[in-house]
């Protein structure tokens, strides 16, 4: 394998998660009970029972990540506030499935779109259309949710055609805009003569739009709307040309015109590949990430900073809480802190907790820990470690490969076999070269470990080994470990020698100790999950 490639044993969250395992029926099972805790009504269990059979027997995958999503909707549904949102984002693949579970957990009437996000520019296929998009489901938790109306600028093809530079230097549109009447007779001063036009005569009656009245002194606000029209006639914004049948109102454009956002969102240059009121040439709003985007950090679902900035703006205020629980290299973490939003981050990958604590919130945004954020969920001490190794065997071990820097295999096995990698480089080699690790968080850790880990070694690709145990050994057993580790030999790389079997205890990885290589190559990817935590 060689650097910059992806690492072959890295684990892939869907093939790990997406099995229908003992846990997953488990959850399957004690769904109904979650939904009618949760004050979901009975009708959704029962109709929950009959689809879940049909989908075990057809798509078992797609049911286990189903029940994954579903677990975890119902408790989004507990916490979020009256007047929340909650975007969710999937493929075409399961989209009209989670909308079915969205509709009963959140209320078909608290649906308020599909917003089709074109994720990248084409995606070539012998025997289908090109798959380039992605669907976000929109729901709020009552009618009292919040949504700020935001526009797109109007692209510079639409402002040539429709307005032109009056002799005031300013973009006068000529083309379309509002009228000043509307439909309907009126017995008020609507229905009135104005200047000669009257708008009774036509079955009209006088309608000032808004954007006029806006540009209305606040003294003329209240006032009837002759007088209104006078005065807009005054600071002409009104205009009556020869032999014109109607008036007209005089529309300028503005910085903060354009287009409110509508349902289906793409970063699409026009012909001239320039919109207006931008500088250089693109949308604020870039939709999707190239593949040399100086935003990527190689994680294969990382969303563009422009799609999340938008969710944010449209449906929070400064001040409130974005809450992302699956929040992988926290694009949505770091584009709540810039748009002045507290925020929540959850993610079970405690590498990509690392990660994003240092590349996103202290090199990008210069935050402290402590100071300006906390980390919760991800054991600092020997007890907490062992805490997490009661309550959950298999991300025990996950956590100890990732706080040794390595990656964790893609088979889920909470002991036998080898539960990660580490890799590293050797100068002037053009393939990457790795250590087999193995974690054992039992108390009555053996010396058949370090055979097995041997026999590893001796029929593996690996050029050195690890092994991480919970607690020291006692002096007896830890010098006849040590005594077969050695039986290994050693691996010189440049004059320096590496021991090709290597221990580690818990407590000395807390304390920054880590496994004795040559340069590591670091944590490319990470997909989240839950249940370690960021917040300010």
């Amino acid at each position: 394998m060689k650097p910059g490639e992806p690492l072959p044993d890295q684990i892939e969250a869907f093939c790990d998660l997406w099995t229908l395992d003992e846990e997953r029926e488990r959850a399957i099972r004690t769904m109904p009970v979650l939904m009618r805790d949760a004050g979901i009504e009975d009708e959704v269990a029962e109709f929950w029972k009959l689809w879940m059979n049909a989908l075990r027997a057809t798509n078992p995958r797609l049911l286990a990540y189903l029940s994954y999503m579903v677990e975890r909707l119902i408790q989004m549904k507990i916490i979020l506030k009256p007047t929340g949102s909650i975007y969710l984002h999937c493929d075409p693949n399961a989209s009209h499935y989670i909308k079915v579970m969205m509709d009963a957990i959140f209320g078909h009437s608290n649906f308020r779109n599909e917003i089709i996000w074109r994720r990248t520019g084409s995606h070539n296929s012998r025997r289908t259309y090109g798959a380039i998009h992605d669907t976000l489901l929109f729901y709020s938790a009552s009618d009292n949710y919040k949504f700020n109306i935001h526009k797109r600028a109007y692209s510079k093809e639409h402002v040539e055609k429709r307005y032109k530079i009056d002799p005031s230097g300013k973009s006068k549109q000529i083309t379309g805009g509002n009228i000043l009447t509307g439909a309907g007779v009126s017995g008020g001063e609507s229905g009135e003569t104005w200047r000669c036009f009257d708008p009774t005569a036509k079955n009209r009656h006088w309608a000032i739009p808004t954007f006029l009245n806006e540009q209305l002194p606040h003294e003329k606000t209240s006032a009837g709307v002759l007088e209104r029209l006078e005065a807009l006639y005054e600071m002409e914004l009104i205009e009556i040309k020869d032999g014109a049948a109607w008036p007209h109102p005089v529309r300028y454009l503005k910085a903060e015109d354009g287009q409110p956002y509508q349902d289906i969102w793409a970063y699409q240059p026009y012909t001239d590949g320039t919109l207006f009121g931008t500088d250089e040439g693109i949308d604020e709003d870039v939709m999707w990430l190239g593949p040399t985007s100086p935003e990527r950090l190689g994680y294969k679902t990382q969303k563009p900073a422009g799609l999340l900035n938008r969710i944010i703006n449209v449906s929070s205020n400064t001040g409130d809480v974005v809450m992302d629980p699956f929040c992988g290299c926290a694009t949505t973490l770091e584009a709540a802190h810039i748009e002045g939003r507290r925020w929540i981050g959850i993610d079970i990958a405690i590498h990509a907790i690392k990660r994003v604590t240092k590349v996103r919130l202290q090199d990008r945004l210069g935050l402290v820990e402590g100071q300006d954020f906390i980390i919760d969920g991800v054991p600092r001490t020997i007890e907490g470690a062992k805490d997490l190794w009661t309550r959950d065997k298999y991300h025990f071990q996950k956590w100890a490969v990732e706080e040794v820097d390595g990656f964790v295999t893609t088979k889920r096995t909470t002991d036998g076999g080898i539960d990660g990698r580490l890799y590293f480089a050797i100068p002037r080699e053009k393939t990457l070269q790795s250590v087999a690790i193995e974690v054992k968080g039992g108390k009555n850790v053996n010396i058949n470990a370090v055979r097995a880990l041997r026999g590893v070694l001796d029929n593996d690709e690996a050029l050195l080994a690890g092994l991480i145990i919970m607690d020291p050994l006692g002096q007896t057993k830890d010098r006849n470990f040590h005594r077969d580790m050695a039986q290994a030999g050693d691996l010189e790389i440049d004059g320096v020698k590496y021991s090709r079997m290597q221990m580690l205890t818990v407590d000395e990885i807390l304390e920054g100790k880590r496994f004795h290589t040559p340069g590591v190559v670091g944590r490319g990817l990470s997909q989240p999950t839950l249940p370690g935590t960021l917040s300010p």
